[in-house]
């Protein structure tokens, strides 16, 4: 899988600010994507050595407005831990 499409977006919530003061950064990535091929794409796109990835499937959720019913979209995402002293600057 290339690299460039594995990582969809960082995901810049309150948890995942205080999770990068200790070197923990969260991204939404591709529901194929394992982790290995996670830890390579980052290392390729932001230039940092990842020492961990762990990974969480957010399943979708049924949602139901009056009559009509319809599901969100689930995702994927990977939490990356890096190497002491280095970070990834998001906007």
């Amino acid at each position: 899988m290339d690299n460039i499409f594995l990582i969809k977006k960082p995901l810049v919530t309150e948890r995942s600010t205080a999770l990068a003061k200790i070197g923990q950064y969260i991204f939404m990535v591709s529901r194929d994507a394992k982790k290995p091929e996670v830890k390579k794409a980052i290392r390729e796109i932001y230039k940092v050595d990842p020492v961990s990835v762990n990974t969480v499937n957010h399943h979708p959720k049924r949602k139901r407005l009056g009559n009509l019913k319809g599901r969100q979209v689930g995702y994927k995402k990977a939490i990356v831990t890096l190497k002491e002293g280095q970070k990834i600057e998001l906007q």
